[in-house]
C-alpha cells in the first residue's frame, strides 16, 4: 500500500489518484470514478471531488493508496 502525505486537511479524490499513479490525468480519474471503479474505504465512490482526509484509503484496480499526514 502506498501512502500519500498531504499538508492540507484533505485532498480530493482525483487528486489523490494522479499523486499515487493509479492513473495519469485527471480525465481518466473522472471516467473510472464515473464508472464505478474505484472504492474510498471499501465503498464504491461516484464523486471524483471527494475529500480525503488522514486514514481515508483508495482503491483501484487491486493498488491501494492511503492518505497521511
Amino acid at each position: 500500500m502506498e501512502k500519500i502525505t498531504i499538508r492540507d486537511e484533505f485532498i480530493k479524490l482525483g487528486q489523490a489518484l494522479k499523486l499515487g499513479g493509479l492513473v495519469s490525468s485527471g480525465v481518466e480519474a473522472k471516467v473510472i470514478v464515473q464508472n464505478g471503479e474505484v472504492l474510498v474505504n471499501g465503498n464504491t465512490e461516484l464523486r471524483r471531488g471527494r475529500k480525503l482526509y488522514h486514514g481515508d484509503i483508495v482503491s483501484y484496480h487491486g493498488q491501494t493508496i492511503q492518505i497521511v499526514q
